[in-house]
């Protein structure tokens, strides 16, 4: 997609999009007056509320009222674009001008570009790769082959940047949705490693994919206990980038849960929803995505993705409920439920990334427990952390760009869930209260009390209805937030 910002309405643009905050008389009179209609006609027709879109046939083009709600914050925009494309993108094939002049002037034009240009790329996605017919559509190259963003002309230098930059992470969550959207036959552990190792040769920065013997030599037995029921063997990607200029810069590492496909184990899931259980490794694609787009970015702060990659299977060797499992870290582990597995393989990651990496911040992402989804639906991630300024940073990053998070307690009167009387400690509570939080005091033990960690679950907004778009779709969800995050620490 061509995507330019212009200070005056080409002549040869057949579609004409106004960007409307709300409906107000001194809106609707200059629009009436581009379009030639009546400003009763439009007040009666169009309310301005978030993806509310009113075609008008006027002068010969096409004119579109778009709302993006009174508000206007960058995820109002972004859902309205994202409707736009869903909506009429395949009539827009030629070119468009998008008027930021004759609708609402918005607080920020930076920010008010790049949520829609996140919102036309989300919006052209289409998840059907694996059709007969072909691969899917998932550029918006096929529908518009020319975006012009109309801004004053003092904004033409920070728009077009912010277009660009908002161009290369709407291009990483794609290919992201990729990832979280494909059949775990063709999204095993071992392909994460090499679209991880792709990734890296591509973008300029390093990635490893080990192997079973090199994940075994390194002692992490939690991760290999998971995998004991599956044919397909564990991978544990470790990725990082670097700054090109040399400097002091801080070490965020992201640790990502990669299950590839969970049946639940020996504590087997109910058929019922099971085949969206290829999207267990959302937090390992948002934190390789992140890592991907900060090298595209070129941001100045170094990064490290690591990701535990595996599926968790029934077999006559699977882990079984009652046994004692050994962890990289030295502790031992009684598994109450197998269906609690991904806090296992995230227990070995964080103590391979605190004690091999020290990193200054660890922040880790999983599709991790239904306590989530139950708690916050699909419109938040559940947030634990003890670390205060970490906890606003991030709160503050998600709420900005729309990857909204909601804090809740890691306090040590929750530890009497995980206490086991036959092993240091056991993975799952048994209780059907505070699950998420249960689940975090578990991963909390493998931090060895890291100052600055963070656990993000994100089960309800990982993998969620289209907005739109059909059925359940991979949402991309934690790259802009993390992305945001990391620019704003490296400002500090």
């Amino acid at each position: 997609m061509g995507i330019r910002v212009t200070s005056t309405i080409p002549a040869e643009v057949q579609t004409v999009v106004y960007v409307m905050r709300a409906v107000n008389p001194e809106t609707l009179r200059r629009v009436a007056t581009q379009t030639g209609t009546g400003e009763e006609w439009l007040s009666s027709d169009f309310k301005g509320e978030v993806g509310d879109i009113l075609p008008i046939y006027a002068g010969g083009h096409r004119h579109l009222l778009l709302g993006v709600g009174a508000a206007a914050a960058f995820p109002d925009v972004q859902r309205g674009f994202k409707q736009l494309m869903i909506r009429w993108g395949k009539l827009c094939k030629s070119s468009l001008v998008v008027d930021w002049f004759s609708g609402d002037t918005p607080e920020s034009y930076e920010e008010a570009v790049e949520a829609a240009v996140s919102g036309l790329y989300q919006g052209s996605y289409r998840a059907g790769k694996y059709k007969s017919e072909g691969a899917a559509v998932t550029d918006a190259e096929i529908f518009m082959q020319t975006v012009h963003m109309c801004v004053p002309e003092p904004q033409l230098g920070r728009c077009q940047l912010a277009i660009e930059r908002g161009m290369v992470i709407a291009q990483t969550q794609l290919r992201i949705m990729d990832l979280v959207n494909a059949p775990s036959n063709f999204l095993r552990p071992a392909d994460l490693g090499s679209w991880a190792l792709a990734s890296a040769q591509q973008y300029a920065y390093k990635a490893e994919a080990w192997g079973q013997e090199q994940i075994k030599n390194a002692g992490m037995k939690a991760l290999l206990a998971v995998n004991q029921g599956s044919a397909e063997p564990a991978a544990f990607i470790v990725s990082h980038y670097e700054p090109e200029e040399v400097g002091d810069y801080p070490l965020v590492a992201l640790v990502g849960k990669g299950v590839t496909f969970d049946t639940g184990g020996i504590s087997i899931k109910p058929s019922t929803n099971m085949h969206y259980m290829k999207t267990d490794m959302g937090g390992a694609a948002a934190v390789l995505g992140t890592l991907e787009a900060a090298a595209r970015l070129k941001l100045p702060v170094r990064v490290a993705a690591i990701v535990p990659a595996t599926e968790n299977c029934v077999d006559a060797r699977a882990v079984k409920p009652g046994d004692v499992i050994g962890s990289y870290a030295g502790k031992t582990i009684e598994v109450i439920d197998t269906d609690a597995e991904g806090r296992l393989i995230l227990a070995d990651a964080l103590s391979y990334v605190v004690r091999e990496l020290k990193p200054n911040v660890v922040i880790d992402l999983a599709t991790l427990t239904g306590s989530a989804v139950r708690t916050f639906g699909y419109a938040a991630a559940a947030l634990f952390t003890n670390n205060d300024q970490l906890a606003d940073q991030l709160y503050q990053a998600g709420w900005q760009c729309g990857e909204r998070l909601w804090r809740l307690p890691l306090w040590d009167v929750y530890k009497d869930d995980i206490k086991s009387e036959v092993a240091d400690l056991r993975n799952f509570s048994g209780k059907p209260t505070a699950g998420a939080i249960s689940a975090a005091k578990f991963l909390e033990v493998f931090t060895d009390n890291h100052p600055s960690w963070a656990h993000l679950d994100i089960a309800g907004v990982a993998y969620a209805e289209g907005d739109g778009n059909g059925g359940k779709l991979a949402s991309a969800y934690g790259i802009r937030l993390l992305v945001r995050y990391l620019e704003k620490m490296s400002r500090q």
